[in-house]
């Protein structure tokens, strides 16, 4: 680029980024792909580099944080920061008492017409003071005691929200934005997810997240951190001509680029901050940030002049807070609870405290690596957290509080190596964060939904057996086990809810056509942990028998095609527990049948160890037809081309997977090759299509 060219071009690349910026962290609306903003900021990057006097104070390469600092300069504020008087009153009460004090204080009765409000959300993260001196954003301090602050210019220009130069072509001389810099719920779980997988310390709450990513001394370590930032009122202004309003200084705001929340109102008396509070109230848990509380605010600012202060607190506003959605307790015990699919999860026995609006006694712990995370254990002090209709939480264990001698550490094998609902074995297998029941035919935790998956299409296939009849037999307590569908009888069922006599009819003709079986479909519907339908395809073809896979090893299982030891754990597990194999013999004694065979090492089948690619609609065999005639063959069917496919069987329409098969040579076969194949025809004609 011709150096006379190189100004313009950095100033047209700040401005586009800034724009681009405002789209993505404000709007919400990103304008271009991720790769072509990073390619923008690169280009700009290089260029300041290469030209270092081009690099200005508002440039958006300052947002990745700058050296460490030793600490935090004290930072005066030109007019002071102070503090809203609260409301305690949580109710809708406490709306009206405000309005009651402004209108005693301007001396207005019954007959005087209602005070124009502002109303707007409280947001929980930490105050800001954003000075803009001609429009570029110079300085960023903290509330601190409200009269000095601390200085994390730094760290805010790390916040993609907040821009670093207003947008007017006339920048007042002196405007400082007052608002709140906070985390977002979703950028919070994301954070935190990045975080546990680095094995890395998580944030508490948002809250916190957003306090400790201001704070943090380290720049390049806030710029990690995703924050936000909204912009509530103002501090010091020269130069710029003030709205009539609180409302119409917000709008007028949003028109410079500085974010500001669209969940406010104006509106007239008491009625109107009641309607808003009750509305947010309503939807707080599904806004995508923590608020706790709204903000009433006189919305003309004559009238703010007029009303002032009192003890330091302005008389024209107030902060109606919500039920509070963390506190602290003590944690009496540590209990489990078995999940459908049998998971251990560990809760928390509280001293009873009331948050998030009601009267908490329990806590989920998640499960063991979350106790070991937060290192919770019984004696504790804790945080709590309940937001909406959400289960309370254990957020944290108040280490500094905790009793001496301290307490051990919980260890769910420990306290219950057996299932405290059924008596089977708990393990937890390498890789997984759940400590689980191996009872799963037998567990009355895992009945409904042991059934389910027993009573599955893919499975035994007893067609009308859904999830209310299954309520139905397991709450009246006419099954317990999968054996049990095959004691039932048409007069028990015909008594049930919703079930005339054809229904019932049916349904007994569905129970009896299952018996006939194949080995495979038995093996899947046993609900053997990580053992798929494709899983229990190979190990009926391996096994060839039940008894034989009852009694394999390790090292046997790991000779079956895809089965690692996880899986291999899995399946003795889940034989070795006598629960299991007392259900096993009880649908044996129902009549539950199968073929069975001498297994693989005696019959290996045509297309032992050859994988096959299904596209396109065949003529006459559906897809699942097709795919169990080539399994049965002792094949593999993948979902994608390989050069490890051996075969593509091809019908109409085939697509994308018929082209790769072409490129890499792939023999491609049509339905009658299958077939022939299949039958192992003896002049081998396997209808290898040339396309």
């Amino acid at each position: 680029m011709p150096a006379a060219g190189v100004p313009a071009r950095a100033a047209a690349l700040r401005q586009e980024i800034e724009r681009h910026d405002y789209a993505y962290y404000v709007l919400d609306a990103p304008t271009i792909p991720d790769a072509e903003y990073d390619r923008l900021f690169r280009e700009l990057q290089a260029l300041e580099a290469e030209h270092p006097e081009l690099a200005t104070p508002d440039s958006p390469t300052r947002r990745v944080g700058g050296k460490p600092l030793d600490g935090f300069a004290p930072v005066r504020h030109a007019v002071a920061m102070l503090s809203i008087r609260t409301e305690t009153d949580t109710e809708a009460s406490g709306a009206q008492a405000f309005d009651a004090r402004v209108r005693r204080e301007l001396g207005l009765d019954e007959s005087d017409p209602p005070v124009e409000y502002a109303a707007e959300l409280k947001f929980d993260g930490l105050a800001i003071n954003l000075r803009y001196e001609l429009g570029v954003l110079v300085q960023a301090a903290t509330r601190g005691d409200g009269e000095t602050g601390e200085d994390v210019t730094q760290n805010i220009f790390t916040v993609h929200a907040i821009p670093l130069r207003l947008n007017t072509a006339a920048p007042p001389a002196v405007l400082e934005v007052r608002g709140e810099a906070f985390m977002r719920r979703d950028d919070f779980e994301r954070y935190n997810a990045k975080q546990r997988e680095a094995g890395k310390p998580t944030l508490v709450n948002p809250r916190n997240g957003a306090a400790g990513s201001i704070r943090q001394l380290d720049p390049a370590m806030a710029a990690q951190r995703p924050l936000s930032f909204f912009a509530y009122g103002l501090g010091e202004v020269r130069g710029w001509s003030l709205p009539p309003t609180h409302s119409a200084t917000l709008d007028a705001l949003a028109e410079l680029g500085v974010p500001v929340c669209s969940e406010r109102i104006a509106g007239l008396g008491a009625a109107a901050l009641v309607a808003f509070h009750d509305d947010v109230a309503a939807r707080r848990d599904q806004l995508p940030f923590d608020i706790d509380g709204v903000v009433y605010k006189v919305n003309r600012l004559d009238l703010q002049r007029e009303l002032g202060f009192v003890t330091r607190e302005p008389r024209w506003a107030v902060a109606h807070k919500f039920p509070a959605q963390e506190q602290l307790t003590t944690v009496l015990g540590i209990e489990v609870q078995v999940g459908r699919t049998g998971a251990l999860t560990p809760v928390a026995r509280l001293a009873p405290v009331f948050v998030g609006g009601v009267t908490v006694t329990n806590a989920t712990l998640h499960n063991q690596d979350e106790i070991d995370r937060k290192d919770v254990r019984v004696g504790d002090t804790v945080i709590v957290r309940r937001a909406g209709d959400v289960i309370p939480e254990v957020v944290a264990a108040v280490v500094e509080r905790r009793p001496k001698p301290e307490p051990p550490r919980f260890s769910i094998l420990q306290s219950y190596p057996l299932c405290p609902v059924c008596g089977s074995h708990a393990v937890r297998l390498e890789g997984e964060a759940a400590v689980r029941c191996t009872g799963g035919l037998y567990c009355p935790a895992q009945r409904k939904q042991a059934l389910l998956h027993f009573a599955g299409r893919r499975a035994m296939d007893i067609d009308g057996l859904g999830d209310k009849l299954v309520d139905q037999l397991v709450e009246r307590g006419l099954v317990r086990t999968p054996a049990d569908v095959y004691g039932l009888n048409l007069e028990t069922l015909a008594g049930l809810d919703r079930m005339a006599g054809k229904s019932a009819a049916n349904l007994i003709a569905a129970i009896e056509a299952s018996k006939a079986a194949t080995l495979a479909r038995f093996i899947f519907a046993l609900g053997i942990r990580n053992v798929g339908e494709t899983t229990a395809k190979d190990l009926a073809w391996h096994f060839g028998s039940l008894d034989r896979l009852i009694a394999a090893s390790e090292a046997d299982l790991l000779k079956v095609r895809d089965i690692g030891p996880i899986v291999a754990q899995s399946i003795i597990q889940f034989f070795a527990e006598p629960h299991n194999l007392e259900v096993v013999d009880k649908l044996r004694a129902a009549g539950v049948r199968w073929p069975e065979s001498t297994g693989v090492q005696q019959s290996a089948g045509i297309l032992a160890g050859k994988t096959l690619v299904l596209t396109g609609t065949l003529p006459t065999l559906t897809r699942d037809a097709a795919k169990e005639k080539i399994e049965a063959a002792g094949g593999k069917v993948a979902g994608s081309v390989s050069k490890k496919t051996d075969y593509v069987v091809a019908g109409e329409e085939a697509g994308s997977k018929l082209a790769k098969a072409q490129e890499l040579g792939v023999a491609i076969l049509d339905e009658a090759g299958l077939l022939a194949l299949l039958a192992a025809d003896n002049n081998n004609e396997q209808h290898v299509l040339d396309f």
